[in-house]
């Protein structure tokens, strides 16, 4: 799975970047824009976006400014403040989740198309939707996992 993700997010990032450059060289230095391609461009764009927070939230490296932890000495503590962090983010994205849901749907009835390609949005507008519900099953799973590792700690020792 791992490599599978590294592979994806690689050839999103390359084919953006590729997409971009040709951009730059077409309209700037040639004088010769290339019509649609900008357009075509937000299709790998937003799934690289949104997958790439996805794998954030897979491997738990969401930039954070932990202040509290500071001022916390014990591990209980850090991990009281792990739960309370996780919750919120749950509630949140799902919040964010049911909006996400429904703007699908509504993007799916409307089946509206790029102005210049055709291409529908409807391709560029379920990336919101399933980065958002794959976001929630990883910090579930970390709720989980922080809960599990509370009640760890709580189990009397043998000494």
């Amino acid at each position: 799975m791992n490599r599978f993700v590294s592979v994806l997010l690689t050839g999103l990032i390359c084919l953006v970047a590729l997409g971009q450059f040709v951009q730059v060289i077409t309209r700037y230095v040639l004088e010769v824009p290339v019509m649609g391609l900008e357009e075509s461009l937000l299709y790998p764009t937003m799934w690289l976006y949104l997958l790439g927070a996805v794998n954030a939230s897979r491997e738990n490296t969401h930039i954070r400014a932990n202040v509290l932890e500071i001022f916390l000495s014990t591990r209980r503590a850090h991990t009281l403040l792990a739960i309370i962090g996780e919750v919120i983010s749950l509630v949140v994205g799902c919040w964010l989740t049911y909006w996400a849901w429904r703007f699908t749907k509504y993007s799916l009835r409307v089946w509206k198309e790029s102005p210049t390609l055709y291409i529908p949005t409807f391709y560029v507008d379920v990336a919101l939707i399933t980065g958002l519900v794959l976001m929630m099953l990883y910090t579930a799973y970390h709720l989980l996992g922080h809960i599990r590792e509370l009640f760890a700690d709580e189990e009397p020792t043998n000494g």
